[in-house]
């Protein structure tokens, strides 16, 4: 089944364009002033409340059938807690930037798994916009990508990357999940990640207190924008027109992320970021040229 994107489509994906790729300014931001596993948590959490609350309001219709059910759990786990904690733990050590760009490569993952699990199967060109991706993701990890001694940096960029390649399999279970109400699913898989991340948090970092700064705000800010809205948002848009075009949206995520890094952080942009992201975008412009056309068109 091919979805045709309607312009409240196009509308969202740049929309979250513009959030996600605030938000890893706005994570660095929270770990001024909380632990990774705190950060992650507390925006899981805030999120999921915020959008149980919209389906006790809006009266949405909760799953009945058990498949359904073992979705949500995995989908869950893959697109909430697993890379809320990988990325909030990597960006204790890497720019903000960095994070960004490395969540360019997210579908360089989703074009081979949506290939083999999903309805939007691969061709030559989306082979080759792959393989150039791919190019940048391996320029922006750099060559130290597996020197894990004292002080290398490998493990935190792998953190980044592992995130990407998280949301990427979780995009493509949310298109093959069986129906399901997009507000409800939105809120269970975000009650799927608290469930995973509330005890990880106590174990190691302990109870949270607030924190009277921006990081406090920050924390606030991750719960209700980029975590509940958005992931609303995503469910929404990835049912209606597909995880491949879901996936435009990271056209805009890096730079975003690189303007925000560097004009409210202050971060240094080395040239290798750069030649990373015109690689990843080159690779991302050759695989969905139909729809950039579409896009121009419109």
């Amino acid at each position: 089944m091919t979805n045709h994107p309607t312009p409240f489509n196009w509308l969202s994906i740049g929309l979250l364009g513009l959030i996600w790729g605030g938000t890893f300014m706005v994570v660095a931001i929270a770990l001024e002033g909380y632990g990774p596993l705190t950060v992650a948590c507390a925006r899981t959490t805030l999120g999921a409340m915020t959008l149980l609350l919209l389906v006790r309001i809006m009266r949405r219709p909760m799953p009945k059938d058990l498949s359904v059910w073992r979705y949500l759990a995995v989908i869950g786990v893959l697109n909430t807690a697993l890379p809320f904690a990988l990325l909030s733990w990597g960006q204790q050590f890497v720019p903000s930037a960095f994070a960004g760009i490395s969540m360019a490569a997210l579908p360089l993952f989703v074009f081979p798994l949506a290939h083999a699990f999903s309805d939007e199967k691969m061709s030559l060109r989306k082979s080759l916009g792959v393989v150039i991706g791919f190019a940048g993701a391996a320029v922006l990890v750099g060559p130290g990508a597996f020197d894990f001694s004292q002080g290398s940096l490998a493990l935190p960029q792998l953190a980044c990357v592992g995130a990407s390649l998280s949301y990427a399999v979780s995009s493509v279970l949310t298109r093959r999940c069986p129906p399901v109400d997009s507000i409800s699913m939105a809120a269970i898989t975000l009650v799927i990640g608290a469930l995973c991340l509330v005890p990880a948090m106590f174990i190691f970092e302990g109870a949270p207190t607030w924190v009277d700064s921006r990081a406090g705000y920050a924390i606030v800010f991750l719960g209700l924008v980029p975590t509940a809205f958005a992931a609303l948002l995503r469910v929404q848009t990835i049912r209606t027109a597909g995880s491949v075009f879901m996936t435009l949206v990271n056209y805009q995520v890096p730079v975003w992320a690189m303007i925000f890094g560097a004009l409210v952080l202050s971060e240094a942009l080395p040239w290798r970021f750069f030649i990373a992201l015109a690689l990843i975008l080159s690779g991302l412009a050759v695989s969905q040229w139909p729809s950039l056309k579409t896009l121009l068109k419109r």
